[in-house]
C-alpha cells in the first residue's frame, strides 16, 4: 500500500542494513511517519508492548524477525529459547505471536548454530511474504460481498463500517477488513466506510481513517456509539473488522468494543463478517469467551488522550478525574452465533463450516 505515493510494507528489512529491521511507529500516526530502525531483541519487544507495531498478523512477523535480530547476537540454544519467551509474552491475546515464533523455533531447533542466524532471517522473511500473498486472496474472496451489495443499489456506494485498525498498518500488506475495501475501491466499485474511533487507543481515528485517506478510499469517522443508530436508519451495508483470535467454533477476539457492533448488527439485520488469516485460528479453544486470555492494557489509556493542540504541538491530556480509577479490557469475544461469515485466505465460511476450509485441521485434531 502506498503513503503519498510511495509504497511501504509495515516490517521490512533494507538490503545492505541486514543488522537491523524497520517500523513504522504506529503511536505517532496519524501526526508523523516516523520510521524506526530497531537493532536487538529487547528493542523489538519493546516496540510490540507499547504498541509502536500493533495487529495479530504484523506482531507475529515483527516477533519473527526480532528472534533473527537476536540470533545475530548469540545463536546459542539458550538464548534462542529466551529470547524468543522474551517475544512471547509482549501480548498475550494474539495468537499469530505465539505461531509465527513457535515456527520459527521448530526449523532453529533442528538447525546447526552457525547457520541459524541466516535461517531465521529467511523464515522472518518466508513469514512476511505469505502475510502478504493472505491478505490479498482475503481481499479477494471478501470483495463479492462488497460488490453484491453494490448490485443491490446501484447508484449509490456500499457503506460498510470497520472497527479498530485492520488495514495494512496492522498486516504486513494488504489488511485483513481492509483488503476487501481496498480492493473494491481500485476496481472501481463506489465504497464509504464508517470508521469507528475505537476508543480507548482511537486506532480507527489514527490509523484506520489515516490509511484510507492516503488511499483516497472515502470515508467518515464516527464516535464509538453511533453505529448502532446508522443501522438503524439503513445506512450501514456491512460491517467488517478484524480479529486476534478465532477459535475452532468461530467464535472471534477483537479489539474491545466489537461485541457491541455484532450485537447491533444481529439486531438490525445486518452482515457481520470477521477477516482474518489462517494463522489466526487457534484450533485449541472451543469457547472463544472462557478459553481466550484478554490483555488489560495500563489505565492511562482510558484516563488520557493524545492529539494535536490547536497551537500545532502534540499533547497527552488527562480527561477523567484523577481520584477516578480506570479498567482497561483491550478486547472482547464475539461469539459465533453473531457472525454471518469468516473471510480468510482459502474462502469465506458461516462459522460453523470452517471445517470445510481447514479439513486437515480438523482431522489432525479430532479426538
Amino acid at each position: 500500500m502506498k503513503i503519498d505515493g510511495t509504497p511501504y510494507r509495515s516490517v521490512w528489512v533494507e538490503p545492505h542494513d541486514r543488522d537491523a529491521i524497520r517500523i513504522i511507529d504506529q503511536t505517532r500516526l496519524p501526526w508523523a511517519v516516523d520510521i524506526l530502525r530497531l537493532t536487538d531483541v529487547r528493542q523489538v519487544a519493546h516496540a510490540i508492548r507499547t504498541m509502536q507495531v500493533r495487529g495479530a498478523p504484523l506482531i507475529g512477523a515483527v516477533a519473527a524477525y526480532g528472534l533473527a535480530l537476536a540470533l545475530r547476537a548469540d545463536a546459542g540454544t539458550d538464548a534462542m529459547e529466551r529470547d524468543a519467551g522474551l517475544l512471547a509474552a509482549t501480548r498475550p491475546t494474539a495468537v499469530n505471536l505465539r505461531w509465527a515464533l513457535d515456527r520459527m523455533l521448530t526449523i532453529l531447533r533442528n538447525t546447526r548454530q552457525a547457520e541459524r542466524p541466516d535461517r531465521a532471517y529467511a523464515e522472518a522473511g518466508a513469514i512476511a511474504d505469505e502475510d502478504v500473498a493472505r491478505n490479498a486472496d482475503i481481499g479477494a474472496h471478501g470483495l463479492p460481498l462488497i460488490a453484491e451489495a453494490a448490485a443491490r443499489n446501484p447508484g449509490r456506494a456500499v457503506n460498510v463500517l470497520t472497527h479498530c485498525n485492520a488495514g495494512w498498518l496492522a498486516t504486513v500488506d494488504w489488511g485483513t477488513a481492509l483488503a476487501p475495501i481496498y480492493k473494491a475501491h481500485d476496481s472501481g466499485i463506489g465504497v464509504h466506510v464508517w470508521v469507528d474511533e475505537t476508543r480507548p487507543r482511537n486506532q480507527g481515528a489514527a490509523l484506520t481513517a489515516f490509511e484510507l485517506g492516503k488511499h483516497g478510499v472515502p470515508h467518515t469517522v464516527i464516535s464509538d456509539n453511533a453505529g448502532g443508530h446508522l443501522m438503524q436508519h439503513g445506512r450501514v451495508d456491512m460491517v467488517i473488522v478484524g480479529a486476534d483470535r478465532v477459535t475452532r467454533t468461530g467464535d472471534a477476539a477483537n479489539k474491545i468494543g466489537t461485541y457491541l457492533k455484532a450485537l447491533a448488527a444481529h439486531d438490525n439485520d445486518v452482515g457481520f463478517h470477521v477477516a482474518f488469516p489462517s494463522s489466526t485460528l487457534d484450533w485449541r479453544i472451543e469457547d472463544g469467551v472462557a478459553g481466550i486470555p484478554i490483555e488489560e492494557r495500563p489505565p492511562t489509556e482510558v484516563s488520557t488522550v493524545t492529539g494535536r493542540a490547536m497551537d500545532g504541538s502534540i499533547a497527552t491530556v488527562r480527561v477523567t478525574p484523577t481520584s477516578s480509577p480506570a479498567a482497561n479490557p483491550a478486547f472482547d469475544v464475539t461469539p459465533n452465533r453473531l457472525i454471518t461469515s469468516l473471510i480468510t485466505e482459502r474462502g469465506r465460511c458461516a462459522p460453523a463450516a470452517l471445517d470445510t476450509l481447514f479439513p486437515e485441521e480438523f482431522r489432525s485434531r479430532s479426538g
